[in-house]
């Protein structure tokens, strides 16, 4: 069956391990990962809790079709509420570790309270012990995957860790995998570091087994020629998430310089044929592609610095191969500072692996402290002699080193755009949403786009929704709220099965059901997945609203809202989500409040 039907509770608190049966009604109504995970956060904790308490929970969560053969089956979740955003938090990665955990047993690891000194916990199987690691702490993510595997002799492992971002609370810190995967975004892994937890490590060799193996593997059969066939899959390839960079700024809907623009003139700098480009020293951005547990895309870059390049020039431990710019850190990293050198931008997304950080929130960040500087309202004073400007590679390179270790100015800026430019009196230049920075695409020619930011449940997020067909098409308004809140269900169901959003560029929900009914049986199909989806959105939306979160938090920056779009497609637009948000209300059964009404409650057996 996809479902191990067996969860790892560790008490940090007492240092006990036990396993329990995975509660498998929660897992028909929620099916696995986001889904069921959140089931149990919402059951277990006060939505109302400090995030960096003992009182908060950090799940580990696979999904039923994690560790399969169906393409792109490696991927799991963090759950928990967010450091950043004080909402619910879901943060997805691929790579191999959910594959590992699930083979080696487990759907899900619930961490509760925080241990009185740093640990890891190792799984072996059934082998399961919590030992200490304060030899651990203050390594980088790097380090740690390279001394846990030497430790127990086993190159095999599989970690997803926390670098020193996470160690010292960084809100955008996350938690990395694999050396260069990450459960990314909302602040996931300065909870793991609230919880003096530096590291999960796991090897599993017991496989999963499917509920019907014939039908399993004709739909994985049928779902991988599908994704073969597709001239979609075969870009994203051959040139990744960054061969959206010429798509977003020839329409005029990649967020500059903190979104005071919203087309770069570096742009074709940082796009993939940058990437392929030979330098004059005879150097090349990327190396190959690469590819998570059991996926036929192989969207991943893997890539190296040039060695002459002042960032890594007298520093041999960067001169390697590893993860290369996707389309959000180029944007994070490029267009939002004003950087149009590759280099600067994949070495400081190399920072962002080697010591666990959100490159998006850092980069949204530091594009927030740069106007603050651009407008006097911080000084060199403040930044410790650095000239945080627009376009700056070296000032970009040199506070991303300072925000990864904690120190100086870049411990402020470690808190977040929201946090930072509150503190420095204008509030409204921190381009987030629920405190979160918004991904690489500008609410006002993609108005889908601004109103999904604006509802998402984890904050601002380009992978809570999916309007971008709907918005590279039109920036009328008409048919929006729909396409964003069905779009809104669609998304929360994959995330819960185990398998990547990006096989939609082939595959439809019936696609995702089909290989959930072989490998669980059940009666999966199209309309159960989308049930979940909607079941689960409205749980996130009931806990944000029990941790203090009301309406008023559906929205978007000031700038957005009221400062029309300088030039491309949306030129002279503003946002217009005080017209669609009602209209989106209403499509999710909710009152004018955004409040779910008792009846859409009772409909999804949430009342």
């Amino acid at each position: 069956m996809g479902w191990q039907k067996q969860i790892l509770r560790v008490d940090l608190t007492k240092g006990n391990v036990a396993k329990e049966p995975l509660n498998m009604e929660w897992a028909q109504d929620y099916m696995g990962q986001r889904g069921l995970a959140s089931k149990y956060l919402f059951e277990e904790i006060d939505p109302k809790v400090d995030p960096l308490s003992p009182g908060n929970e950090l799940i580990i969560a696979t999904g039923p079709l994690t560790g399969t053969m169906a393409s792109t089956g490696g991927r799991y979740s963090v759950i928990t509420k967010g450091a950043l955003t004080g909402a619910i938090a879901c943060s997805n990665s691929g790579g191999k570790f959910g594959a590992e955990l699930k083979m080696a047993g487990y759907d899900m690891i619930i961490f509760e309270g925080k241990a009185k000194k740093p640990v890891y916990l190792l799984i072996q199987d059934d082998d399961v012990q919590l030992l200490a690691a304060g030899d651990l702490w203050g390594k980088t993510v790097w380090e740690t995957e390279h001394l846990v595997q030497e430790r127990h002799q086993d190159p095999q492992i599989r970690l997803a860790s926390i670098g020193r971002a996470g160690e010292y609370g960084c809100r955008f810190a996350c938690v990395v995998n694999d050396l260069h995967r990450a459960a990314g975004r909302s602040g996931v892994g300065a909870v793991m570091g609230s919880k003096n937890l530096k590291t999960i490590a796991v090897r599993g060799t017991k496989g999963v087994q499917p509920h019907n193996p014939k039908k399993f593997m004709a739909a994985v059969a049928a779902c991988r020629k599908k994704l073969a066939e597709s001239e979609d899959r075969a870009g994203l390839g051959k040139d990744g998430t960054i061969g959206m960079m010429d798509i977003t700024n020839g329409f005029g809907s990649l967020p500059t310089r903190n979104n005071r623009a919203v087309q770069f003139e570096g742009a074709e700098k940082l796009n993939p044929a940058a990437m392929q480009a030979v330098n004059e020293h005879g150097h090349t951005n990327l190396i190959t592609n690469g590819a998570c547990f059991a996926c036929t895309i192989a969207c991943g870059r893997v890539s190296h610095i040039d060695p002459e390049h002042f960032s890594v020039k007298d520093k041999p431990q960067y001169q390697i191969a590893s993860g290369g710019l996707e389309y959000e850190t180029a944007y994070a990293l490029g267009s939002a500072v004003g950087v149009d050198d590759i280099d600067a931008a994949t070495y400081a997304g190399f920072l962002c692996n080697e010591d666990g950080m959100d490159p998006i929130s850092l980069g949204g960040s530091i594009a927030a402290a740069m106007e603050l500087f651009d407008i006097g309202a911080i000084t060199e004073k403040d930044t410790g002699g650095i000239k945080l400007e627009f376009g700056s590679a070296e000032a970009l390179c040199q506070i991303t080193e300072l925000i990864a270790r904690g120190e100086g100015f870049g411990k402020e800026i470690g808190m977040g755009s929201k946090l930072l430019c509150k503190k420095y009196k204008h509030p409204d230049l921190s381009m987030s949403v629920k405190g979160q920075e918004f991904a690489a695409y500008d609410g006002r020619s993609m108005q889908g786009m601004g109103l999904g930011y604006a509802t998402s449940n984890r904050g601002a997020c380009h992978l809570r929704a999916d309007p971008y067909e709907h918005d590279f098409n039109s920036t009328e308004i008409e048919g929006k709220a729909e396409v964003v809140s069905s779009s809104q269900n669609v998304v929360a169901a994959i995330d819960s099965s185990g398998c990547c959003l990006f096989c939609t560029v082939a595959w439809g929900l019936d696609d995702y059901a089909a290989q959930l009914e072989g490998a669980c049986g059940g009666g999966w199909t199209a309309d159960k997945m989308t049930q979940v989806g909607e079941r689960t959105w409205n749980l996130e939306r009931l806990f944000n609203l029990k941790a203090g979160l009301t309406a008023k938090d559906d929205t978007l920056p000031k700038r957005i809202l009221s400062e029309p779009a300088p030039s491309g497609t949306g030129k002279g637009l503003v946002n217009r989500l005080p017209e669609m948000l009602p209209e989106y209300y209403t499509l999710r059964g909710w009152d004018k409040n955004g409040v779910p009404t008792k009846e859409t409650l009772a409909r999804l057996g949430l009342g």
